[in-house]
């Protein structure tokens, strides 16, 4: 049987082009058609070296690593260690699939003229087959992605958020929560809740202390407090629905800004409003803020994101 080079360079490449698409789909990176390509040619001549037994060192597991090392480096260029240890594993999952499909696919139809060579499947079969069981793992890996994001706990919806208001500065941990809509009825800005014990360091205690009178208009005791004067255009009134509380008000007041880190992004938000909550979410103190999904598609992000956490 005459084998070809030039078509085991380009099923090679296809395969890897498929492989690599779909870990870019699943970590959700900005793709770049020209990084995907290289790295996959990469891949297809370390098969043609492999596939004529050149240099026999090439096939050891240690410059397989080194391949995929490489070919992971070349398609996402990651910033950071953690994410490129996120990227090769979601790499080497996808592949895994891919190639228990392709697998699959060779035990019920057999192909004829197939054969292996050098650890490398040649023959007439590779194209149709790589074609279809890159398109059966690409749909097995999506369902069994979305399946496992439905059942995130709420620890793996917990984020890290910097609170900026005139001048100052606070961290706290905030829940990303589906169903919270609300927004604030004037500008339409979101509304991040906050517990206000976790405000102390940005907002003045007087405020905090003394939300209800401020929502009914009670402010004859605050007017005189020089910091209270400056930070009152940043008020906010916001109307919210709850389960056993219906037509309730909450006081906001407007942030200079809003970080929300997400791995090693960091979505950013000048538009936000802060609802203050003057009582507690949890008993743990697992979190102290609350906020909805806009926040997380709105603003000016660093980098593209689609990422809820995995």
């Amino acid at each position: 049987m005459t084998i070809y080079l030039d078509i085991v360079f380009f099923e090679n490449v296809l395969m890897n082009y498929i492989i690599i698409f779909t870990t870019g789909v699943v970590i959700k990176d900005k793709l770049k058609k020209f990084r995907i390509f290289i790295g996959s040619c990469i891949g297809a001549v370390y098969t043609i070296v492999m596939y004529l037994n050149i240099i026999p060192i090439y096939s050891n597991f240690i410059m397989k690593l080194i391949l995929s090392f490489t070919i992971v480096y070349i398609a996402f260029k990651p910033k950071s260690l953690k994410k490129f240890i996120k990227d090769l594993t979601i790499f080497y999952l996808v592949s895994f699939v891919f190639g228990g499909c392709v697998f699959a696919l060779m035990y019920f139809l057999q192909p004829k003229m197939a054969q292996i060579r050098n650890g490398v499947f040649v023959g007439a079969y590779p194209l149709k087959i790589a074609v279809i069981g890159g398109i059966v793992a690409f749909v097995i890996l999506q369902i069994s992605f979305k399946i496992v994001k439905t059942k995130l706990t709420k620890k793996d919806m917990i984020y890290s958020i910097e609170v900026f208001i005139d001048g100052k500065s606070t961290n706290i941990k905030g829940l990303l929560d589906t169903g919270n809509l609300l927004k604030d009825p004037i500008s339409g800005f979101p509304v991040i809740v906050v517990e206000h014990k976790s405000l102390y360091s940005v907002i003045p205690k007087g405020i905090l202390n003394n939300l209800n009178k401020i929502i009914g208009g009670d402010i004859d005791e605050l007017s005189g407090d020089s910091e209270f004067s400056r930070i009152i255009s940043r008020f906010r009134i916001i109307p919210f629905s709850s389960l056993g509380k219906q037509n309730g008000l909450l006081l906001g007041i407007k942030a200079d800004n809003v970080n929300i880190i997400l791995d090693e992004k960091t979505k950013n938000n000048n538009n936000v409003i802060i609802g203050i909550y003057d009582k507690s979410f949890t008993k743990n103190g697992m979190y102290s803020a609350i906020f909805g999904l806009d926040m997380l598609e709105g603003g000016n992000l660093s980098e593209n994101i689609a990422n809820v956490k995995v």
